[in-house]
């Protein structure tokens, strides 16, 4: 008796904490080559397809394929019993009722148990997916990447296989659906899935839904570009349940009806619903009848083609439409609406309608937005009434649209993610999270870290992001060179966001930052080459993919627009190098579409099509239907002036005492007092409220916030929280200060939006507010932000004297991030990445 109760405390305890590392390459009592993976024949057909897939694990990692029962053979040992507790008689016969094993994750949603009983490894779930999630925990440590198939990672063969006894794991996530949505998908993968798959089909998706399960992700938004993933296969639907994911339809999709099905079946009738309400409704029952799957329902209306309504839409219309919707469901589910799960977006104009009054049923899950650049548009005040449907995200990692697509590459950074995402958590935002991912590649590492901090965002503090990526790279290519790969992945999407590459020209930098920019991507190329040559062959095609390709490709695009800047400054000055820059664009042109090559022709052309996407040679936000070079011009051998004009910088920079310490900054002639956010002199923590490093969050450095981001408002004065910067100057008089923020948008759309304060010396404190007139549109002021990645917010200053000083950044709101601080006397050229530090080191 006291033995079992020293196990159920120990099982209590053991639970749901960080994963134990449950499998053994050495001899323990557990040998899962000596196993059988059994099953009830009962079960949901996810625990048969989970079943399968371990089984195939098994065999990849160690050469050997282990048998799959129905039963459990008498007196036999060494079981590998996978059930649902509902539905797997085998538990029931092996745990005592109210055993805490199982009572633990009763009941949770997609929770798992892992441990063995009796020298029979139990995988248990709560439900169908919470027993495949136990597998695929197994899988993973078993050393089986989730992007095993879709990145080419090798899997490290091994002799033997065992499983640790006293070890139990227990797990569920904390945000409820966590999903994809494959958006954008032409020419790249749509052409891919038709040479590999013949389209979006069952044979297709089966390959997705084993990664979304494998990444612990649950919901999904079909490719929707001209394709209906009902209408398209009628496999797709058994398929979805086979592997137990949720579908979805987009927020311009209702009633599970893909936008081109009213392209096959509307009988050429308007999106209208004054004057095709019967159309409409009838084209809507459709879409419900035959989604006998799970799903969440989208609910409202948008324009035909994910356009806005009309001018004239009414909320009251809109209010209507929603109560026939729901009418539909009810009647074509056979019970009560409320029992089928929905979703309204509030994605661009239709949160306006929310703002103006428009209101749905409380169990429907209200899908707040970004701005399709990772800005969250809103969230609920902590005060708000609790929904029974709760709050949901729709995020971007890839977009279509003003002030211009950006489609090609990853230019995600984590930080970021992580710090727009843990708003929304610490918003009581967690029912559903779900991101436009493009193509699916390139964007493995955020796909993996978005669905990753979903699963548990409590368990990824932004401090850990260095650790996560390294842990990540050592699933895909071992620990050698984990350090270095994730080094290099986190630079390459910090460069890329810089500027996104669809938005880059010749302008886009000063020459002198363009030199700074080419030297980062040269730097960043020579590590990854490095790292490839010590590579073992079998990593070479997920390297490539993973790793080498984007920064090869970026390295080169920048390097060519570097060329044109240098071309069109030779050029006017009649240097003799004019016609020697205009080679070199035609030469990385050329070699952009031969990096791209090389990707298409890995592993045998798997990828094909794969890295397709047009990227150079944009004229406005639309894609061009082919690349075209960017201009550059020749001169001539009579008009080429032999000497380079030099121009002599002034080199003035202020005395800083000789016994100064710590983070000290001075007046430079050229760069005036330049500051990145994080290294202040000195912080001052005040009312529970304390200053938080944003590792790598930054164009050039990284960043600072408060925590909690829950904080309410606060007064700047005295000993309220602010950050204090010490620098010295040798001008006098006025000055402004420029503070870099990320664009974060106001998203509580108060009066005033986020503020912050500022002050030099004793001066009383200036408010000023980042982002009040962040109206979401195709206006100046947004698309600037986005378009540079940045918000930059001045304020005048005057100081009587030279030397020491002492600039206050208060906070005001919390949600604010800051990244750089310029003091600017005049003489300043800002660029576009702004002056590189001033700071005594």
């Amino acid at each position: 008796m006291k033995k079992t109760i020293l196990l159920s405390i120990f099982i209590l305890t053991a639970c749901f904490k960080i994963q134990a590392q449950l499998v053994a390459f050495t001899k323990t009592n557990f040998d899962v080559l000596q196993a059988s993976i059994v099953i009830d024949e009962n079960d949901f057909p996810l625990v048969n397809k989970a079943a399968v897939l371990l089984q195939q694990d098994i065999e990849a990692v160690t050469g050997k394929k282990i048998p799959i029962l129905n039963s459990i053979i008498k007196g036999s040992k060494n079981n590998i019993i996978l059930g649902s507790i509902s539905n797997c008689s085998f538990l029931k016969s092996i745990y005592p009722v109210g055993n805490p094993a199982l009572s633990k994750i009763k009941n949770k949603w997609e929770a798992y148990h892992i441990g063995i009983v009796k020298n029979n490894l139990i995988i248990a779930g709560s439900d169908r997916r919470g027993v495949a999630f136990g597998v695929f925990e197994l899988s993973r440590q078993m050393g089986i990447s989730p992007w095993y198939w879709w990145a080419d990672v090798p899997i490290k063969k091994q002799t033997s296989l065992y499983i640790k006894s006293g070890i139990i794991v227990c797990d569920s996530p904390k945000v409820k659906y966590r999903g994809i949505f494959i958006n954008d998908e032409a020419p790249a993968l749509s052409n891919w899935s038709k040479e590999k798959f013949g389209g979006f089909n069952h044979h297709f998706y089966g390959k997705v839904f084993e990664l979304m399960l494998r990444l612990k992700s649950n919901y999904i938004w079909p490719a929707m570009w001209g394709n209906a993933f009902y209408d398209d296969d009628a496999l797709n639907i058994k398929t979805a349940d086979e592997y137990g994911i949720v579908i979805g339809t987009s927020h311009h999709e209702p009633l599970m009806r893909a936008h081109d099905e009213w392209r096959r079946y509307g009988k050429k009738q308007k999106w209208n619903y004054d004057s095709t309400e019967t159309g409409l409704k009838d084209f809507w029952k459709t879409g419900i009848q035959r989604a006998t799957n799970e799903k969440i329902v989208t609910v409202g209306m948008r324009g035909d083609g994910d356009e806005p309504m009309s001018r004239e839409t009414a909320t009251a219309k809109l209010e209507r439409i929603v109560k026939d919707q729901r009418q539909i469901i009810s009647e074509q589910t056979g019970k009560p609406s409320e029992e089928t799960p929905q979703l309204w977006a509030l994605y661009k104009e239709v949160q306006s309608y929310y703002e103006k009054g428009m209101r749905v049923p409380d169990d429907v899950t209200l899908l707040l937005c970004d701005d399709n650049w990772g800005n969250i548009r809103k969230l609920p005040t902590l005060n708000e009434k609790v929904r029974k449907g709760g709050y949901g995200i729709y995020y971007h990692f890839d977009y279509v649209g003003a002030p211009r697509n950006y489609k090609w590459l990853n230019t995600n950074p984590l930080p970021r993610i992580w710090e727009q995402m843990n708003l929304a958590y610490k918003y009581n935002v967690k029912n559903i999270w779900i991101v436009n991912v493009g193509d699916i590649k390139p964007m493995e590492i955020p796909i993996s870290f978005f669905l990753d901090y979903a699963w548990n965002p409590e368990k990824i503090d932004v401090a850990d992001i260095q650790k996560y990526t390294e842990q990540w790279a050592a699933t895909q290519f071992g620990n050698q060179h984990s350090k270095a790969i994730a080094a290099i992945i986190s630079a390459y999407a910090k460069y890329n966001a810089r500027c996104k590459p669809e938005l880059m020209n010749a302008d886009t930098y000063t020459i002198g930052e363009w030199r700074g920019v080419v030297n980062d991507y040269t730097e960043l190329l020579k590590n990854a080459d490095a790292i490839n040559n010590e590579l073992p062959a079998q990593y070479k095609d997920a390297y490539f993919q993973l790793v080498l390709h984007p920064v090869k490709a970026c390295s080169n695009i920048n390097e060519m627009y570097y060329n044109v800047a240098l071309n069109n400054q030779a050029y006017r000055n009649k240097w003799a190098a004019t016609n020697s820059y205009a080679n070199k664009v035609k030469e990385l042109y050329k070699n952009d579409s031969l990096v791209t090559l090389a990707y298409h022709q890995l592993n045998g052309g798997k990828w094909n099509h794969m890295m397709s996407q047009t990227h150079i040679g944009y004229t406005y936000w639309q894609q061009p239907d082919q690349q075209v070079m960017p201009a550059v011009k020749y001169l001539s051998v009579d008009s080429i002036l032999n000497k380079k004009d030099t121009v002599q910088l002034a080199v003035r920079r202020a005395e800083i005492p000789n016994n100064a310490k710590g983070n000290i900054f001075y007046q430079d002639a050229e760069r005036g007092v330049s500051m990145e956010a994080n290294h202040f002199t000195k912080a001052i923590n005040a009312k529970g409220i304390t200053w938080k490093i944003l590792p790598d969050l930054g164009k050039t450095g990284s960043a600072i916030t408060t925590v909690p981001v829950t904080a309410t408002e606060q007064q700047p004065s005295g000993s309220s929280p602010h950050l204090e910067y010490e620098f010295y100057t040798y001008s006098k008089g006025e000055f402004t200060i420029n503070a870099y923020f990320s664009p974060t948008l106001n998203f509580h759309q108060s009066k005033d939006g986020l503020q912050y304060a500022v002050s030099v010396d004793n001066e009383a404190p200036q408010i000023i507010s980042i982002n009040k007139d962040d109206q979401i549109s195709d206006n100046s002021v947004w698309n600037k932000w986005v378009a540079n990645n940045i918000i930059i917010k001045s304020s005048s200053h005057n100081i009587v004297q030279a030397g020491k000083h002492t600039l206050k950044y208060w906070m005001v709101n919390s949600g604010v991030v800051l990244q750089k601080l310029v003091v600017n006397f005049g003489q300043t050229n800002p660029g576009y990445l702004g002056p590189t530090e001033t700071m005594v080191k």
